[in-house]
């Protein structure tokens, strides 16, 4: 029997893109090789097959991809930086993208981070903590890691209030400027139809905010600057390691109305 999980509605998507990855793993050429999370689902008690067919799987190995490129830029340029996962959930990033030399703070909700514990352990450069984004304690955490940062909350502030999202992303430009803040934004078309995604309609979470131009947000602060935005498997460099066949589907998927609606960002304050 593996372990059960006891997560509120927001937290347990965390479980779609771990399945995503896992299952990406397992065929015979991959787009990313993450044998953790094949252990992770493995150990865990938990229904996943439900998933299975959906195209969100693959959307957030995709995702993950983007966000993964990205940092991994930032540790190409700031070996001894600290990466700030906001939401870690059961996220594998530091696994993946370790240089050896980087700092990581870990942050999630109690529930989440309690079961985050039971697979991961703190280090002399890993941290986790427990806590919401909103609240604001942990910042305390990331000032005690060495700069540059990097703050990356994969969907994450698309379960807050706009309000919620703008206080989150405003204190950290405040706090740290010069900063790399990346997340993702879903638009209105999505917020409406949330019902028909494949996955969450099989869930009890919902999506909160709703952001049609991610150029708007340079509102929320003075210092916030849009530095790239992409629709999901469609960053330029990502794009390029992707099989011939997946780029042509790209090329169509990249029309549908959800995916012009859904945005990964990638802010400096």
């Amino acid at each position: 029997m593996g372990e059960r999980v006891e997560l509120g509605p927001a937290q347990e998507t965390m479980l779609i893109p771990l399945y995503g990855r896992a299952v990406e793993t397992r065929k015979a050429h991959p787009l990313v090789r993450d044998p953790r999370a094949v252990d992770l689902v493995e150990s865990i008690d938990y229904d996943f097959a439900k998933f299975d067919g959906g195209r969100s799987l693959a959307g957030s190995v995709l995702r993950g991809m983007v966000f993964d490129h990205w940092v991994a830029d930032f540790l190409h340029d700031h070996p001894h930086g600290t990466v700030v996962e906001i939401g870690a959930g059961l996220n594998t990033r530091f696994e993946r993208l370790d240089n050896g030399s980087c700092h990581w703070v870990d942050l999630d909700l109690p529930d989440s981070m309690a079961l985050r514990r039971k697979f991961f352990t703190e280090t002399d450069r890993r941290v986790m903590v427990s806590g919401s984004v909103v609240d604001g304690d942990w910042l305390e955490v990331v000032r005690r890691q060495p700069g540059p940062y990097f703050f990356v909350a994969e969907a994450v502030l698309i379960y807050l209030s706009e309000a919620d999202a703008r206080t989150s992303v405003a204190r950290i430009a405040a706090e740290f400027p010069g900063a790399l803040i990346a997340f993702d934004t879903w638009g209105e078309w999505i917020i409406r139809n949330q019902k028909r995604h494949d996955a969450l309609r099989k869930m009890s979470a919902s999506l909160e905010w709703a952001c049609d131009d991610p150029r708007a947000l340079k509102a929320w602060h003075p210092g916030l600057r849009l530095v790239e935005t992409a629709t999901v498997g469609a960053q330029p460099d990502v794009l390029r390691q992707l099989p011939r066949a997946y780029r042509m589907i790209m090329r169509l998927i990249k029309l549908l109305p959800q995916t012009r609606a859904y945005r990964l960002n990638l802010y400096r304050t």
